[in-house]
């Protein structure tokens, strides 16, 4: 009879999940630069290839519960929703429940991993995400050059205001990883300038393609980062109230700011695509009151046209419509778990990057994506394996004392004449 723990099974499985890793860091910054929507394919091909590290415990329950709520009732609303695809692999429901498997699959595939491994996907991390910075520079430098250059290459020219557009969304994909990226290259032994150098593009291509919404998020990530280094165990906690007031309170405040005629003030001052969001959340708080318990059922934000273009552009008020209070309450408690699994009693800047990027998503969350785009769902979980990776990555002087450690010997040489 064999025994039921083979160490060499074992090892060669955290290597797999450790080589899985490296395969997606590789992947994340060219899609970042050439093709965001590529982040679905790349996702769900991480999840396949790490399905053997699924595991259910105990405390991931707080987080998992209100996920898995959120999808069983996102299915039942498909007997309520006006919007019905003609295909069922086009309903949004039949595709969250996989999206969830296979992103908890890759995030469970970073705690699987064997320190090798996981150290070598985070050093390609560090320098691929950097390299995206760089290249972020140039295209702003140049007015995307490049990025037409290789349209051109593979016959398929486009318009340099397009190619800007398309170029700027890398902006949105660094933002998301500049923390536990940069913090990779520290832990990892790689230059300290990389963490820069992925500042600088994405600085630079915010500034000069005009996207606002990349440089807001960094600013509330780094002041998140902050506070939990600062208050490792209060600040995470704060978060979580916070999270919990957006998705719960959002329509809220949408109706307090229009009954005190601030809401329009604004309206009115601010620019075409600030203007244009505010409008759908108008249009999105007048439709929730029709259905405020159950919503109007998944992706019923499509039909709602002109009022609202594809979806709110907000998270919180896209659930409340979609999936009414029942939706809400699941997400509030969903982030505010995440949130509250950062408390510690100590600073950890692991765990402040990994904050810093969840309040990155929710910045984007609440201003520009749809809330069950593939890319965006996936992105999100690709962003949130590496910043679990990163936390559990020691930093590169811990590394090194414990590799002299093991090197010195354990009694004194004799001393010889």
């Amino acid at each position: 009879m064999t025994s039921a723990f083979d160490p060499r099974i074992d090892a060669r499985r955290a290597a797999w999940f450790g080589g899985v890793l490296t395969f997606v860091a590789a992947l994340a910054p060219l899609l970042g630069w050439l093709a965001p929507l590529g982040f679905a394919p790349l996702a769900a091909l991480g999840g396949l290839l790490a399905l053997g590290a699924l595991k259910a415990e105990a405390r991931h329950l707080p987080a998992m519960a209100p996920a898995l709520a959120m999808i069983a009732w996102a299915v039942v609303s498909i007997f309520w929703t006006p919007h019905r695809p003609e295909r069922f692999e086009e309903w949004i429901a039949v595709k969250m429940l996989a999206e969830a498997i296979l992103v908890w699959a890759l995030i469970r595939a970073a705690a699987e991993a064997d320190p090798a491994g996981r150290r070598r996907a985070l050093f390609v991390l560090a320098w691929g995400m950097a390299g995206l910075g760089a290249v972020l520079f140039v295209e702003a430098a140049s007015g995307a050059v490049v990025y037409q250059a290789l349209r051109r290459l593979i016959g398929d020219p486009t318009r340099p205001d397009l190619a800007a557009k398309n170029v700027a969304q890398g902006t949105f994909v660094l933002a998301l990883f500049c923390a536990p990226a940069a913090l990779a290259a520290l832990r990892v032994g790689a230059p300290k300038v990389l963490g820069l150098v992925m500042m600088g593009g994405l600085l630079a291509a915010s500034v000069v393609f005009g996207y606002d919404a990349p440089l807001l998020a960094i600013v509330l990530a780094a002041a998140a980062g902050g506070m939990v280094m600062a208050w490792p165990r209060i600040a995470p906690r704060i978060l979580a109230a916070g999270a919990a007031m957006f998705f719960l309170g959002a329509p809220s405040v949408v109706v307090a700011a229009q009954a005190s005629g601030l809401y329009q003030k604004l309206e009115a001052a601010a620019p075409l695509s600030w203007s244009q969001r505010m409008g759908y959340w108008s249009h999105a708080v007048r439709w929730i009151g029709d259905h405020p318990l159950r919503g109007w059922g998944i992706d019923a934000s499509r039909m709602f046209a002109p009022g609202i273009k594809l979806h709110p552009h907000d998270a919180a008020l896209q659930i409340w419509l979609e999936l009414g209070l029942v939706g809400a309450v699941c997400a509030a408690a969903f982030w505010a778990a995440v949130f509250l699994r950062m408390s510690r009693r100590a600073p950890d800047l692991g765990v402040a990057a990994g904050a810093a990027s969840a309040v990155a998503y929710l910045v984007f969350a609440a201003v520009s994506f749809g809330v069950w785009q593939e890319w965006w769902v996936c992105l999100g979980g690709v962003v949130a394996a590496f910043a679990f990776a990163v936390e559990r990555q020691p930093p590169a002087s811990a590394v090194r004392r414990s590799a002299a450690s093991v090197t010195q010997p354990s009694t004194p040489a004799p001393i010889s004449g």
